[in-house]
């Protein structure tokens, strides 16, 4: 079959074949014009992709999936423009950011096809103690016995996509999708070229429809061994309270901190501030939330920080010179233009930007800003620079530490006494010197603690092993 014809077969098995008014209509979030409806599925078609799901069991081999997962990874890399400006007409992010999140769509998939080949089982020789007998114990990875239900939100719109399906696909794994209503064309064609590919349509089903309907049947299905949500904290927890006896992974918001010592580099600080709050307009649970500023410091530091945000050019996010677009819609603009006018009128000062038209919404700089003001106190998802003013390092830690987050962190310095005491006294997931807190490999471990998730790590080898399970098994040995 061809793509168009897979495409058909999977929406038939994933049950999205609905009457023609149960519709979600999609907008560019800068033109504001329609992009195209998805159907909007019934409980009865979830029920049913989760047993469409049940009821397969692939026969791939470690070759067959890491040639599919490499065919997909060959197929993202040629359309590259294309699914660039896929991304940016249904969330607004600018070509620059789409650009980069197809670039690492295409790195999660050639890391998976790497993990496909590397054996995932472990040896124990049982003669290490003096009762020990002449054996030795096995461990292998098995796919889980249901089916993994999955969530994501519109922030990449394809990248978190891939960090799902991907350890799903490479653990041999049935997967059931639901992306976020505002951007679900990327999920349906990322689904497009997998299946393109040669994955079989049952091993990864899109379902798109209103969350007020089917998020609790994506939760509770009979058949759903595990649960996998990338989102805001209000609905993580509430996915943890009607989850029940099934196993999650949490990948919640973050209120991270870039923390810069009297010591530091000031341009490259300012550098790495400015790109860590206005990169993907502010949209990331790593994006720079808090500025916390040595108080002998601060002026310099804010100086260039204000130089380089009235440098940070936005608007049209399908002009290619510009390096930011809009927020996902006009509420989410007015949310970030509100939390600031709430800031000045406590005291904080605006330098520059809080300018806003629909979705558009100016990269912001906020000076004075106090550890009280929600603000800083809460996660504001958007390109927002508040800075907060500090004296010693026991205050950086202390104000990093206080808020309900312990997602990711930065820290400029180059004094390793600082560093060690950040590393070891920060309650984060990730502590990222002289770099952004979002700064990873696809590969590598990726998770917080606290309200951002459940100490459960996203990246494709630490989700390899959410996805399964062990098994072990023993035989004799001389």
């Amino acid at each position: 079959m061809n793509a168009r014809e897979l495409r058909r077969e999977a929406m038939r098995i994933g049950g999205e074949q609905v009457h023609r008014d149960r519709v979600i209509e999609v907008f560019n979030p800068y033109t504001e014009q329609l992009i195209g409806t998805v159907p909007k599925a019934t409980l009865e078609d979830i029920k049913r992709a989760f047993a469409i799901a049940k009821g397969f069991k692939s026969k791939l081999t470690r070759f067959d999936r890491a040639a599919v997962l490499n065919k997909a990874a060959a197929i993202v890399r040629n359309r590259t423009a294309e699914l660039s400006d896929l991304i940016t007409a249904e969330s607004g992010l600018c070509k620059k950011d789409s650009l980069y999140e197809i670039g690492r769509v295409s790195d999660v998939l050639l890391f998976g096809a790497s993990e496909c080949l590397k054996d995932d089982g472990q040896i124990f020789s049982c003669d290490l103690t003096p009762h020990g007998k002449k054996r030795r114990v096995y461990t292998q990875r098995d796919p889980l016995l249901g089916v993994i239900s999955a969530i994501t939100p519109f922030n990449h719109p394809m990248n978190q996509v891939a960090h799902k399906v991907v350890p799903s696909i490479v653990t041999n794994n049935r997967m059931v999708l639901k992306p976020s209503e505002k951007v679900p064309f990327s999920a349906i064609v990322l689904a497009d070229i997998l299946y393109e590919a040669g994955l079989p349509p049952e091993m990864y089903q899109v379902v798109t429809g209103d969350p007020r309907e089917i998020a609790d049947e994506l939760i509770t299905n009979e058949h759903a061994d595990l649960v996998t949500f990338t989102g805001g904290v209000a609905i993580g927890k509430y996915i943890a309270s009607k989850a029940g006896y099934r196993r999650m992974v949490l990948e919640l918001g973050g209120n991270d901190p870039i923390i810069v010592m009297e010591d530091a580099d000031l341009e490259e600080a300012a550098t790495l501030a400015a790109a860590g709050s206005y990169k993907n307009s502010g949209q990331r649970c790593t994006a720079i939330k808090r500025m916390l500023v040595q108080s002998s410091v601060a002026n310099r530091f804010v100086e260039m920080l204000v130089a380089k945000t009235k440098a940070w050019s936005y608007g049209d996010p399908m002009d290619a010179r510009l390096d930011m677009g809009t927020v996902v819609d006009e509420n989410a603009a007015r949310y970030c233009e509100d939390k600031v006018n709430e800031a000045v009128a406590r005291g904080a000062k605006l330098l520059v930007g809080n300018e806003r038209r629909g979705a558009l919404y100016s990269p912001t700089v906020v000076d004075h800003v106090t550890q009280d003001m929600p603000l800083v106190l809460y996660e504001t998802f958007g390109p927002v620079s508040p800075v907060i003013r500090f004296d010693t390092i026991d205050d950086a830690i202390r104000l990093s530490n206080s808020t309900a987050f312990g997602l990711s962190s930065a820290v400029c310095t180059n004094r390793l006494d600082y560093i060690s005491r950040f590393v070891s006294e920060l309650e984060v997931g990730s502590v990222n010197v002289r770099e952004v807190p979002g700064y990873r490999l696809e590969l590598t471990p990726f998770g917080g603690i606290k309200d951002s998730g459940l100490g459960y790590k996203e990246g494709v080898q630490e989700a390899v092993k959410s996805f399964t399970n062990i098994k072990t098994y023993s035989l004799p040995w001389v």
